[in-house]
């Protein structure tokens, strides 16, 4: 389903918007000082997820924003789809008017741009590397340099831009590691040993940990320094007058959601849990919440640096797009301009964050979460 705006106030303004450390590509003259959600007829917007399932904590801002009715006060009705497992093929599903929003790896964003399907990246859920790599407890890969000349399983051959800058910053030769597709069970794949490791990430790893899968995690946040997923919309949107106003207050509302997880992270992880009986059958509320947790203290690495929500580091994603065309996994060389874009930032942040923080800490929790204790931060600390 496309965006409709059916009742968004917008107001035509003749200069560029000036955000301080923000890309605003060319040709937008909107200022989104005067956007006004909620105050006409419901706007529609479909979010598509890259995994092929919904069944999972990571996406618990958009899960928190529903059913605290903060989508609706913003004046949307937001769908969630699982959308095919792969890599550009979903981001295709944008321009295809399919989908509104997804949710693509770097390597996927690049490649996907690459290939002349025209998304930008508008709101970036984690600045930092949220990928790691999973091996058996016995396994002796115990850095990530040991990946050289081993077999790395994947979920989908789509998956491997993801996978190859991150072994290029690192300095291992792409031609000495072998790629093996293997679905939904790649994790599977290597537990049985089918591969010597598995590509993963945060909050995965407590559900892998949840159905028996002893494995070991090469964190990568440990050795790589490169931006990872955001959420990314049709670039004509930007353009828009109508298209912007809407997504404006869509990312207000996943600002909205990420605040509300991380003034009560017990309330967020019950409210993402609660809506998925198969995920309730796979794991405990405690595995459920350190799922939620891990990915929560990278999607609040921003606002804790005081940039807010939803902001891309410009000059870090320069360096990976940089890489990425030495790689040749770009045929030509990408600038961050057309990849990523903090137009948003300020407006999605625009909320009564006082508000949200009430909502959350009055928010009626189980027993059996009013229980839990983290297992680790919810934000980094930052000096």
């Amino acid at each position: 389903m496309t965006v409709k705006n059916r009742g968004f106030r917008w107001v035509l303004l003749v200069s560029i918007l000036a955000l301080v450390g923000s890309i605003v590509p060319a040709g937008i003259v909107f200022s989104q000082d005067d956007v006004e959600c909620g105050t006409g007829e419901t706007a529609s917007i479909t979010w598509v997820s890259p995994r092929g399932t919904l069944e999972v904590m990571d996406d618990y801002p958009l899960w928190v924003a529903t059913e605290m009715g903060y989508f609706e006060e913003l004046g949307l009705d937001v769908q969630l789809e699982p959308g095919p497992l792969g890599g550009a093929n979903v981001m295709s599903l944008l321009p295809e008017g399919q989908a509104d929003v997804g949710y693509p790896s770097p390597g996927v964003l690049t490649s996907s741009i690459d290939a002349d399907i025209p998304i930008i990246l508008a709101f970036e859920m984690v600045a930092g590397q949220v990928f790691d790599f999973a091996v058996r407890a016995d396994s002796d890969i115990q850095t990530i340099a040991d990946l050289e000349g081993k077999t790395i399983s994947l979920g989908s051959a789509g998956w491997q831009p993801i996978v190859d800058p991150i072994l290029m910053e690192q300095g291992i030769p792409l031609d000495s590691v072998t790629y093996v597709e293997a679905g939904n069970q790649w994790g599977q794949a290597v537990d049985q040993g089918q591969a010597d490791v598995a590509l993963a990430w945060e909050g995965l790893r407590a559900q892998w940990d949840s159905i028996g899968l002893d494995f070991r995690y090469l964190i990568g946040t440990e050795f790589s320094n490169d931006p990872s997923n955001g959420y990314a919309i049709r670039a004509a949107d930007l353009e828009d007058p109508d298209q912007v106003a809407v997504l404006t207050c869509f990312f207000r509302g996943v600002a909205m959601g990420l605040e509300f997880a991380r003034v009560n992270p017990q309330a967020a992880a019950q409210i993402t849990y609660n809506q998925f009986p198969a995920l309730q059958e796979q794991m405990t509320p405690e595995l459920a919440l350190e799922s939620m947790r891990q990915l929560a203290f990278l999607y609040n690495q921003t606002n804790a640096e005081g940039h807010g929500y939803g902001f891309s580091d410009v000059d870090n994603w320069q360096s990976y797009l940089d890489r990425v065309a030495e790689l040749g996994q770009t045929q030509r060389q990408l600038s961050a301009d057309e990849v990523v874009t903090n137009f948003f930032v300020e407006a999605a942040n625009d909320f009564d964050h006082d508000a949200v923080a009430e909502d959350a800490m009055n928010f009626e929790l189980s027993e059996e979460w009013a229980n839990l204790e983290l297992q680790g931060p919810i934000e980094p600390s930052v000096e």
